[in-house]
């Protein structure tokens, strides 16, 4: 296994589980190599910094100890910076006033055309993972990012990846997933491509529901994941909540947000307009659901919020992205907040390389 704009290492640690044998993991984030480097029992591989623009198959063979005739998996999930909402702009900023106004729940037109994609070189970065896939002569690969790749502003560049894999030969799957089903505590969603060279890999195997079954466990709640995170940890990492909306934020109930504090809420006396701040906005974690997503970047209003009023520690916020227990993370804390931000669910990559795997070995088998 090579995995490709490892970041701290979410895929990485979906392949070791997964019964990989994960050689090579490559980004260009300093903090993330020394993550890995800190974790040698789950990346047993090489952690190497490097440009992946720079890099050729023949190298990543090489540095990963693979000769030419091994069956090699490459994982990876390019940066998503590009495909978020907030990477889109209009002339005259009609798409911006169309939300501004709808947000105070005015009448507005939506505007005709649609908002194009601002300049970003992180998007060709989807083409130089699949460069890399050829290059290597990979057996299958696991390609990740963020559901908005699929909106209309960005579906042709998935698109696009997908008919060049199958075009190369592969036989691909897209999954839209999400977290939970996998046994994350978090309702993360991801869209992944899977390719073969050998058959389409089979569907990811869920393993919970929200409505559990003979087959299929019980969502996992923050509740659950927090209260096995070591105390010991979390006493060291407190970040209390002061300022202006630190009153806000005691009196919002658990599983709530700043809409609390709104007339759409029943409040007799509200702050706040409801749909008129972004949703995340003083938004308080339910110790009986899922965790939302953990942004990678936050704002000090930003949340989710631990149910006592608190941010959340480190130690909390690798428990709610599925890292395993007393993995280390490097860098000052806001490195490592947006390394864990930025990670994919390990339990949800396991799931995703084991159908990759799975496709290589019963060809194996076959054979």
């Amino acid at each position: 296994m090579i995995d490709l704009f490892a970041g701290a290492g979410g895929l990485g640690i979906g392949a070791h589980r997964a019964g990989a044998e994960l050689r090579l993991s490559v980004d260009n984030d300093s903090y993330s190599c020394e993550t890995m480097a800190k974790n040698p029992r789950l990346h047993p591989g090489r952690s190497m910094l490097g440009d992946v623009t720079a890099l050729t198959g023949r190298q990543l063979r090489a540095d990963a100890g693979l000769r030419a005739s091994e069956d090699v998996v490459v994982i990876g999930g390019a940066p998503c910076q590009p495909f978020s909402k907030a990477a889109y702009w209009v002339d005259k900023g009609e798409e911006a006033a169309y939300r501004r106004a709808r947000a105070r729940g005015e009448a507005a037109d939506r505007p005709k055309e649609t908002p194009a994609a601002r300049p970003d070189s992180r998007r060709t970065l989807v083409h130089e993972f699949l460069r890399l896939v050829l290059e290597t002569d990979a057996s299958a690969f696991v390609f990740e990012n963020v559901p908005s790749i699929l909106h209309p502003r960005n579906k042709h560049i998935f698109e696009a990846l997908r008919a060049d894999a199958e075009a190369a030969g592969y036989f691909t799957r897209t999954v839209v997933a999400t977290a939970t089903n996998y046994g994350a505590p978090q309702s993360r969603q991801r869209v992944f491509l899977l390719g073969s060279l050998e058959q389409t890999p089979p569907e990811p195997v869920t393993t919970h529901a929200e409505t559990p079954s003979i087959d299929l466990l019980p969502w996992r709640t923050a509740g659950d994941a927090l209260a096995e995170v070591d105390p010991v940890l979390v006493s060291r990492d407190v970040v209390a909540v002061e300022g202006r909306w630190a009153q806000h934020l005691r009196e919002i109930p658990p599983g709530m947000n700043y809409k609390f504090h709104s007339a759409w809420a029943g409040h007799p006396n509200p702050t706040f307009e409801a749909e008129t701040r972004y949703w995340n906005f003083l938004l308080k974690l339910s110790p009986d659901r899922p965790s939302w997503t953990i942004p990678a970047s936050p704002g000090p209003w930003t949340g989710p919020f631990h149910w006592d009023s608190r941010r959340l520690s480190v130690a909390e916020l690798a428990a709610l992205q599925s890292f395993p227990a007393g993995y280390t993370f490097a860098g000052p804390r806001r490195e490592q907040v947006r390394q864990i931000g930025n990670a994919v669910p390990s339990v949800m990559a396991e799931a995703m390389v084991a159908s990759a795997v799975a496709s290589v070995s019963r060809s194996e088998a076959a054979a």
